[in-house]
């Protein structure tokens, strides 16, 4: 058995300590809300994400988005979603440079504890047919000041 590899060393002395990844087809989120209506919405999504996507032109593109990060994240975690980690435990929301940032609720903050990371990292991207979305737990090394 080979050693295990150690974590990659992030700027400025960060540790990636989970990594996470999911691609959705819009069209299958599109087709679950017309289907399910907002049974769906509310079970999956937080009142912030919905209050932001449903306010813009086309908000397939941005729920399919949501969704993957929301997935994406719990990939990272190695949990799921499940038990440990609900879809609403997870809302993604907008920094002051519109960046994506995630809010975690009691559950999801445990799990960031019990990981050992510091700060959750999130990427998000679609087209006109896929959203993407890509999650990193990092645990931040201490500043070390002069």
């Amino acid at each position: 058995m080979s050693a295990p590899i150690p974590a990659p060393i992030l700027p400025p002395g960060g540790l990636l300590v989970g990594l996470g990844a999911d691609i959705v087809d819009i069209a299958r989120i599109r087709g679950v809300h017309e289907r399910q209506g907002v049974r769906f919405l509310r079970r999956v999504f937080t009142d912030e994400e919905l209050d932001y996507c449903l306010a813009i032109k086309h908000p397939h593109k941005h729920l399919a988005a949501r969704f993957a990060a929301k997935e994406a994240v719990s990939k990272a975690f190695g949990t799921g979603i499940g038990a440990e980690l609900g879809w609403r435990s997870v809302s993604v929301y907008h920094g002051a440079r519109h960046e994506p940032l995630v809010r975690l609720d009691a559950a999801g903050g445990a799990l960031l504890r019990r990981a050992g990371a510091t700060r959750l990292l999130l990427t998000l991207s679609h087209t006109d047919t896929v959203a993407l979305a890509v999650a990193a737990l990092v645990r931040e090394a201490p500043c070390e000041g002069p």
